[in-house]
């Protein structure tokens, strides 16, 4: 790719003493957007837990994105026009909590600017301080240790050098800052000092302020390899790789499964026929992660070396141009066309019901439970604040209830409760089985705050337990996990693992306290049949046989089962 240089225009480079206009922030933004998407694959690599849910890079990448999507066209000079469009577009574009928590640290950075026309030493650090503030307004609990603990101690480095009056003085100041703010987070969270990484959130605001710094220098954000903090090279998992991002094709994931695979030579070959390719794994089980043009070209291959599960593709163009392809404000909440029940069925109440849902089984049943709406979305797939508000604007309903069914979704589904025209409520359901809960409470009598509270409580009372596969290297809550074992969550939280699903779901169900319920749903996923799905159901009657046991398709991906205890 072309330098930097032949790009952006950095002639204008603040330099000691220098200050910003509108159009070089608005480059530099860009700048960092692009230094950031580099480096989306290694975040997500930086993932506690180890499960398939790694998506801190991609959703801060696609949030950011969408900041510098809506002023692309702007002939603003002014650094607090520019900001105010940045704010808007990463508020309608965010995904995730980190997405979110970074639509308000732009949304803080643009107040800390106030009306100024310029952007110099002390409007960098004022708008610094701002947007730490605004960032941990946005978090009900506030955590230390995470990507607000970095930002503010940002903002302190600012602080700091803004008596120099230079602006790259005081970048380089916040990005020190960042670096060593990021090195601490582990001291200040047992579970990143358990698993051995920093933050993510805090690593990816590094990564942006990395590129703006970048960009200040006339440097180029098309090449060079990502560091940790520590300055030695990130370490994605045991032998793993980072290659460079190039264009758009198709986002390919998938688990290969087997004996003497080979591991070295299929990670070359899978790094020289893709981009962004994150491979993991050893010679029993590959973990693969990898951007291409020709995705069957590559299953293929690894197919004729063993068995393939978890398979994924996403058509990455295509969700580039639907996730960022933002709407002028006044347009945003229009309706992009009637909507009508999931059911098919005519409206039964005033108040519509929007669930976040992923696996076709899953989304078959919510549309029988009556959800009036689905929005497609869940693990590593979060739906971005736009989409669930043009959801909701769809409908012919004034009232709302959204089910986010994801821990990462909530904070995203909150926003829209002050951009609607409608009266919206968000029940916090982290899990499907919670989901489902809530929306068998739902009253079609009663009016929506009442409809809120009898959800959510209806929500608590069910336990969750999820079935999947580790795709890390892990020690966490005294459990040693390898890559390739099976582990289970309950409500959220690794409590088990083992070598079979049969062997963990007998631990997990105890820890679930299925003998004292009386309802055992399991929903099995998209890689597990029928028959596998039934035998398993089988083993669980036997271990309870005073419960009723029900097995369903449930069709969502990473997931082999997810188990409701009612």
């Amino acid at each position: 790719m072309a330098d930097l240089k032949s790009n952006l225009d950095v002639s204008n480079a603040p330099g000691t003493g220098g200050t910003w206009d509108g159009v070089q922030w608005k480059q530099a933004v860009a700048a960092a957007s692009r230094w950031l998407d580099r480096h989306a694959a290694g975040i997500n690599a930086l993932n506690v837990f180890p499960v398939p849910d790694g998506d801190t890079g991609t959703n801060m990448t696609l949030t950011l994105q969408a900041a510098a999507k809506q002023v692309a066209g702007s002939v603003s000079h002014s650094v607090a026009e520019i900001a105010s469009g940045m704010s808007y577009g990463a508020l309608m574009g965010a995904r995730g909590n980190s997405g979110v928590i970074l639509s308000q640290v732009l949304r803080g950075f643009h107040r800390g600017l106030g009306n100024s026309d310029t952007l110099g030493a002390a409007e960098w650090a004022a708008a610094m301080r701002d947007a730490a503030s605004t960032a941990y307004q946005a978090v009900l609990k506030p955590v230390e240790g995470t990507m607000l603990t970095v930002i503010r101690e940002m903002a302190d480095g600012a602080e700091a050098a803004a008596g120099t009056g230079d602006l790259l003085a005081v970048m380089s100041a916040t990005v020190e800052a960042g670096r060593a703010s990021v090195e601490r987070t582990p001291t200040l969270l047992q579970k990143l000092r358990d698993a051995g990484v920093v933050d993510a959130g805090g690593q990816g605001l590094y990564v942006i302020f990395e590129g703006l710094l970048r960009y200040a220098r006339g440097e180029s954000v098309e090449g060079g390899a990502i560091e940790t903090v520590s300055g030695a090279p990130l370490e994605l998992a045991p032998d793993g790789v980072h290659v460079a991002h190039g264009e758009y094709g198709y986002c390919t994931n998938f688990i290969l499964v087997g004996k003497d695979l080979g591991f070295p030579e299929v990670r070359e070959w899978i790094a020289q026929h893709g981009d962004s390719a994150v491979v993991v794994g050893d010679d029993r089980l590959i973990k693969v992660h990898v951007h291409t043009e020709q995705p069957g070209e590559i299953l293929t291959y690894v197919c004729a070396r063993g068995n393939l599960r978890q398979v994924a593709i996403t058509d990455m163009q295509e969700q580039h141009e639907e996730f960022l392809d933002m709407h002028e404000q006044a347009a945003a909440k229009a309706p992009a066309a009637p909507a009508v029940p999931a059911t098919g069925e005519p409206a039964l109440s005033k108040i519509a019901t929007v669930a976040v849902v992923s696996g076709a089984g899953l989304a078959e049943i919510f549309r029988s439970m009556g959800a009036t709406a689905l929005v497609e979305g869940g693990q590593t797939m979060n739906p971005s604040t736009e989409e669930l508000l043009r959801t909701i604007e769809a409908l012919p309903h004034d009232e709302v209830v959204i089910l986010p069914n994801n821990g990462n979704i909530v904070m995203a589904a909150k926003q829209t409760q002050a951009l609607s025209r409608k009266r919206v409520a968000v029940v916090p359901t982290d899990t499907i089985p919670q989901g489902m809960a809530a929306l068998v409470a739902f009253n079609y009598e009663a009016d929506l705050d009442t409809n809120a509270r009898a959800m959510e409580a209806a929500a608590q009372n069910v336990e969750t337990g999820e079935i999947t596969t580790a795709v890390r290297q892990v020690s966490m809550n005294g459990i040693e996990i390898q890559i390739g074992d099976v582990i289970g969550l309950h409500n959220g939280t690794l409590v088990i693992a083992g070598h079979s699903n049969e062997e963990v779901a007998h631990d997990l169900l105890a820890k679930l306290n299925a003998g004292d319920r009386e309802l055992i749903t399991i929903y099995y996923g998209q890689d597990v049949t029928a028959e596998q799905a039934e035998t398993f159901a089988e083993q669980i009657r036997a271990q309870y046989p005073d419960q009723e046991v029900e097995a369903l398709y449930g069709g969502q991906p990473f997931y082999a089962y997810i188990i409701s205890v009612e």
